[in-house]
């Protein structure tokens, strides 16, 4: 039987593209979404075609009881969670600090780490007793590199690099990894919507490969940090933009 891969925000963009590359690979996938059940089952129905295994759970990965019933869910289905690519989008404002409220950023530092928190708490002490468990964080550019308009995204998602740096230290010794994929500007995402023609144009244009970062980009990195070929990759902070930045 596959490992089970439970990916938060499944239904479209970086988790749909996951969720089909990991089902291609032999993991037993979970899609969650929040509140999009058609696009969610197309990606169930895809991976099934194909061969694969996978469900669609509903769920608000920043309330506590449906994370709680979630993991319930796989675990009564396939025992429990082994990978867990935490993608979900927590919306954000697109603003200049001038015009940033404390609730802006605020807001957004609270639903990104609760929601990491609560993924977390809920997956760990199954692994923790299997002594093997990866534990996949989406961030971004903008936590390294301050872009104009990003600074509630940013601040939230620097924010997360810590945290997960302290889950994998402490995870470590239990074969537990956890590590961040953190793409530039991806085509096709809620965050792009958010964004003028001009500016993606600008972004891709600034980009040395000379695109935007695709979904599949950025899969096929998170399949390899979800891979037992991966064991001994913990606490990495790991770009995929082109170039755009380089550290």
């Amino acid at each position: 039987m596959g490992r089970v891969a439970l990916i938060t925000g499944a239904s479209r963009g970086i988790g749909a593209a996951t969720a089909l590359l990991l089902g291609k690979q032999g993991y037993r996938v979970v899609v969650n979404h929040r509140d999009s059940t058609p696009q969610a089952e197309e990606v169930v129905a895809t991976i099934a075609t194909a061969g694969g295994e996978a469900v669609a759970i509903k769920a608000d990965v920043t309330v506590p009881d449906d994370v709680a019933a979630m993991t319930d869910q796989v675990k009564q289905r396939w025992g429990g969670t082994d990978v867990l690519v935490h993608n979900a989008l927590m919306p954000f404002a697109v603003t200049s600090f001038e015009k940033l409220t404390w609730e802006q950023l605020g807001g957004k530092l609270n639903s990104e780490l609760h929601a990491a928190f609560l993924m977390t708490k809920a997956v760990v002490p199954r692994m923790v007793s299997r002594k093997y468990g990866r534990l996949i964080y989406l961030s971004a550019n903008p936590s390294r590199h301050p872009r104009e308009g990003m600074i509630t995204m940013g601040t939230a998602k620097a924010a997360l690099n810590q945290f997960v740096g302290y889950v994998a230290l402490e995870l470590a010794p239990h074969g537990i990894t956890a590590n961040l994929v953190a793409p530039a500007t991806v085509e096709g995402t809620r965050v792009t919507e958010q964004l003028t023609s001009e500016n993606l144009r600008q972004l891709a244009a600034a980009t040395p490969m000379g695109r935007l970062v695709r979904p599949d980009d950025i899969a096929k990195v998170i399949a390899f940090v979800a891979s037992e070929e991966s064991g001994f990759t913990t606490g990495h902070y790991l770009p995929v933009n082109g170039g755009l930045a380089m550290d």
